[in-house]
């Protein structure tokens, strides 16, 4: 049994969720790469590129992209960022949560997240099933709380989707929410701009203070407080 496990572990990268965390990695090295280069060329452009991905992991896609348009980044560079952030976190976390959920490869310190993660994924599963692929496509566009790709990701493999399935139809989901949070975002940021140029990090900050309150709410449930 010992030698079976480790010739599983051995083999991780062979599996589809393998190759799935394999794409993940290259795509996240070809983006640090990429900022690199931006740094050396244009490094004010590069510290708000920088600035928009870590408000983006911290706070999610709306918030990232309010602080994007607050900085006058255009569409060309909101949008692509944020679907770039989306697919690696996707990309990288789903494979090794399957991992996890399989004891292939347990990672101490990403537990709670993944158990987290699970609890809220079997909560929600049910609406999904009703729908089908549809559904879980609609889940991850829909701008409520504890909706976004990673979770939806989760939902798709306790559903026994397909992996690539599941990774198609939660990123284009997500690309397509990204697209109407960019159209929406823009003409809401253009119109406060036209008050106060400090009204469009009000909102960025608004933002983030809903992602804040949203987490500690979520603990308290779950804490059964």
């Amino acid at each position: 049994e010992q030698k079976q496990d480790k010739f599983s572990k051995l083999n991780l990268l062979e599996s589809s969720e393998g190759r799935i965390l394999l794409l993940g990695v290259v795509l996240a090295f070809a983006f640090v790469l990429w900022l690199g280069v931006q740094l050396l060329v244009s490094p004010k452009y590069a510290q708000v590129i920088i600035a928009m991905t870590a408000t983006h992991l911290m706070f999610g896609r709306a918030a990232s992209m309010a602080f994007g348009y607050s900085m006058e980044l255009g569409h060309g560079t909101v949008i692509p960022l944020c679907m770039v952030c989306e697919a690696m976190m996707v990309l990288v976390f789903f494979p090794l949560f399957v991992f996890s959920w399989r004891h292939l490869l347990v990672i101490n310190g990403l537990k709670k997240i993944f158990e987290r993660t699970r609890q809220v994924a079997e909560a929600r599963k049910d609406w999904v099933r009703k729908y089908g692929i549809a559904g879980l496509f609609a889940f991850v566009w829909i701008p409520f709380w504890m909706t976004g790709p990673v979770v939806g990701s989760v939902i798709g493999f306790l559903l026994g989707l397909r992996n690539w399935v599941n990774m198609v139809v939660v990123l284009a989901g997500t690309f397509v929410a990204i697209l109407g949070w960019g159209v929406l975002l823009r003409q809401f940021n253009e119109k406060l701009a036209a008050y106060s140029p400090y009204a469009t990090m009000m909102l960025v900050a608004f933002l983030v203070v809903i992602v804040i309150a949203g987490h500690l709410l979520s603990r308290v449930r779950g804490s059964g407080k």
